[in-house]
Parts: C-alpha cells; structure tokens; sequence
C-alpha cells in the first residue's frame, strides 16, 4: 500500500495503523533517506506494540515516483501547498483503474490568536483538483480530512470516528472502504460525489478549533446510520 507523504504526521500515523493491520505499507517521499528512516521508524513501532509477533507486518520505502507504481490504491497524504507538485510528478506512473486517494485539506496559513480556517481551493476542493491533475482513469477519492494525525499516530489512543468518503466512482470507494476499515476503530462512509468534498474539508478546522478549545482530539461520527454500510 503505497503512502506517499508518509514522512509527515497523517501519513506516519496511517501507515502506523495500517502496517499493525498486516496491510503492507511501503513508505513514500521525495526523499529516499527520509522515506528509509520513517520506514524504519513504524516498523519498529509496530513490532514494539506487538511484542515482535506480527509475522505479516511489512514496511518498505521509496520515492514517491517509484512508490506509485507499487499498488492499486495510492494513498497522498501531503499538505495543500505541496499537492499539486506531487501529483503532477507522479502523474506519469499512473495507470488506469488505479485510485488515488487524496487527503489534503486547503488550510489557511495559521494566524496567532486566530481559529483555524479553510483556504479557498481554486478548483472548489482539494480533491476536485487532483481529479484534474491525475490522468483519465484514475479516481480520486477523498478520504481522512477529519481524523486528526496525532490521534493516528498514538497508538495509546483508541480510535472511534467516521471517516468521510466522497468520490464518484462508487466501487473504487468501496475499495478504499475496505482498506481503511482494517483499522480498528475507523468506520468510512459513503458522503456522495467527489463535488462533496469541499463540505468535508470545511470540517477540518471546526474541528481543530474545538479540539483546541477543548483540549481534546475529538472526531466526526454519524448517527443513526443502517449497518452494515457497504
């Protein structure tokens, strides 16, 4: 499963989680120093949560460019200033019939004293844009906006929350359904068509503004909803 961002903190984090699912994770980077040394780094996390008995945990490195060729689903996990660069250098890799699964949040630069807020995305969301960066059959899924990083990457933190999933390729969501639904404590559901998205990335700074007000890593659950989902 490629993560490629996966030096920062969402994309450590899920590849955390998904490598102590036995999801083989291989970490990308524009860095191949800084990819090996995070691959390292979760590895040994994961092995040291289970006492070293995981016999199909996998963790491996690469560049983004190569890592995008190493599974159907491409996971990018990188910030808003940074999308549109890596998602053009690895357009070229891409295949039909993969789905890239995009993660990023337009933020607006951080004010001291001030609440979070969402930047206006030239496209109508980040992951509208993507789908025009990425080639003809590849669908884009949105994913994760609402899960907070640092819930992600401490392993002491038990997950409960929703993630949202907008995309207008309904089985390529289901595909990313089932994937992300291997970590305990994520629940995905279906929000619609990726013209949706913006809505979901809204909630990203509500979020980080309760969370900070309430000191605490709060995330989105739905109610009422008719298991099972998918």
């Amino acid at each position: 499963m490629p993560i490629l961002g996966a030096t920062g903190a969402l994309g450590y984090g899920l590849s955390l989680r998904l490598a102590l699912a036995s999801v083989p994770t291989v970490i990308g980077s524009r860095s191949a120093r800084r990819a090996a040394a995070t691959a390292r780094r979760v590895e040994e996390t994961a092995r040291r949560r289970v006492d070293g008995q995981a016999p199909g945990l996998r963790v491996d490195a690469a560049l983004n460019v190569d890592a995008t060729a190493l599974g159907r689903i491409v996971i990018v996990c990188v910030p808003f200033e940074a999308q549109a660069d890596v998602l053009s250098s690895i357009a070229g890799r891409l295949e039909p019939g993969q789905v890239l699964v995009d993660t990023t949040v337009a933020l607006a630069p951080a004010v001291a004293g001030r609440d979070a807020r969402l930047a206006e995305a030239p496209q109508g969301s980040s992951a509208e844009r993507a789908q025009r960066i990425v080639p003809a059959g590849v669908s884009v899924v949105a994913a994760l906006q609402t899960v907070s990083a640092a819930s992600l990457g401490d392993l002491e933190h038990d997950l409960d929350e929703d993630v949202l999933l907008t995309g207008d390729d309904t089985p390529a969501k289901r595909a990313v359904a089932q994937l992300l639904s291997r970590v305990p404590g994520l629940r995905p559901v279906d929000c619609g068509r990726l013209g949706s998205a913006g809505a979901v990335e809204a909630l990203a700074p509500l979020l980080m503004t309760a969370n900070r007000h309430y000191r605490s890593r709060a995330g989105i659950r739905l109610t009422g909803l008719r298991e099972p989902l998918w």
